[in-house]
């Protein structure tokens, strides 16, 4: 139980392949706002006719949107690709990319994307990660108020230095890829752990990023 009320949730997996009300269902008892950005598994136009109540998804094209309600700006960067399940930053994507962080080049920014851009290790995950990222590297490092990148995708929390920012991927709610580090590795996961990231903003101190595990667990001990 968090003592703290989260201030706003961030959603940047795949929601619920086509049910997706089962996840409005859940997702309508949240107490404040949550912002979502589609996966693989995600049919775009079905995604946005889901979510067609939250006002900052655009109505036409790519899911790329900007909240800049909050003392961090938050930027969801669609990069999705149709019957594929690898991503993709498009030119277009790129140029609005860099058009809105320059709207504010000085405000810190939290950057949301479903694929993340890096290899893992997990070659059956690294073959579907977002591909071709020099171009979205290049366009990050012309700024230095992106405070981080959140993704999906891999199931996992894993963490790495990348174009002059952090990039987190999420663990997962439902199962875990399995850790295979070997080339001819093939495809597993397992139902473990369900676990979430909590982003903790503090103005002097920047960003922290916790991994906690969901369920009830004996203790809490006391420790010297």
């Amino acid at each position: 139980m968090l003592e703290n009320e989260p201030v706003t949730v961030y959603l940047c997996s795949r929601i619920a392949y086509d049910e997706y009300s089962s996840a409005l269902a859940i997702l309508s008892k949240l107490t404040m706002p949550y912002f979502v950005i589609p996966g693989n598994h995600d049919h775009r136009e079905h995604f946005r006719t889901a979510f067609a109540n939250q006002h900052y998804l655009p109505t036409t094209e790519a899911l790329h949107y900007c909240v800049d309600d909050y003392p961090v700006r938050i930027i969801g960067l669609d990069s999705c690709l149709p019957n594929w399940h690898h991503g993709h930053i498009d030119a277009m994507g790129l140029r609005w990319l860099q058009f809105t962080l320059e709207q504010d080049p000085n405000k810190l920014t939290l950057v949301m994307m479903h694929h993340p851009p890096f290899v893992s290790g997990i070659p059956y995950m690294d073959d579907y990660r977002c591909r071709d990222t020099a171009p979205l590297a290049s366009v990050l490092q012309a700024f230095s108020n992106v405070e981080a990148v959140l993704c999906g995708h891999v199931h996992r929390a894993m963490l790495r230095r990348w174009a002059v920012t952090v990039v987190c991927t999420c663990p997962s709610t439902t199962t875990e890829i399995a850790l295979q580090l070997r080339p001819d590795a093939s495809p597993q996961s397992y139902v473990g752990l369900s676990a979430y990231m909590l982003h903790l903003w503090h103005e002097a101190h920047g960003l922290v990023s916790h991994v906690s595990h969901i369920g009830t667990f004996r203790g809490p001990y006391p420790f010297a």
